[in-house]
């Protein structure tokens, strides 16, 4: 958990870099319910114009929220968090997958209700080398000291 007394206005979360392998595809189907098959078939993928099998955009939005919780140390404290899709992440047939690379910054804090303060972090999540996700943005509550 980070010390949300010494947070300020420009700090920088610690990067977080994950893989995602078809593996992790087929358990995040079974979990979400998602079977489209752009997910797991290469002939299908690439039939309707992909680059190849592409990770499920819920998904991504997950491990960059996965970023922000590991930061705050309580997934109980983010009171937002919001992401447009701007491009797949492509996952290949073999056994290292996708490196999905996040970084974040705090971006505004505001005072909350309860003595605590509100920061808005600002998300960015890159796959080869690209943004991922555009307008990422989570605000969580950091409690009084």
């Amino acid at each position: 958990m980070t010390d949300t007394g010494a947070v300020a206005v420009g700090d920088e979360l610690p990067p977080l870099s994950l893989r995602v392998t078809r593996a992790d595809l087929v358990r995040y189907a079974g979990a979400s319910g998602d079977f489209n098959p752009i997910h797991w078939s290469d002939r299908v993928a690439t039939g309707v114009g992909l680059p190849g099998v592409i990770a499920h955009g819920m998904l991504t939005m997950a491990l960059a929220g996965r970023l922000v919780t590991e930061w705050v140390g309580d997934p109980g404290a983010i009171c937002t968090y919001g992401v447009r899709f701007t491009r797949p992440v492509v996952v290949p047939d073999d056994d290292e997958g996708a490196l999905v690379e996040l970084s974040g910054t705090v971006s505004e804090l505001t005072e909350a209700d309860d003595g605590g303060q509100v920061a808005r972090l600002t998300i960015t999540a890159r796959f080869d080398g690209r943004t991922v996700l555009s307008r990422a943005v989570a605000e969580v509550h950091l409690p009084s000291r």
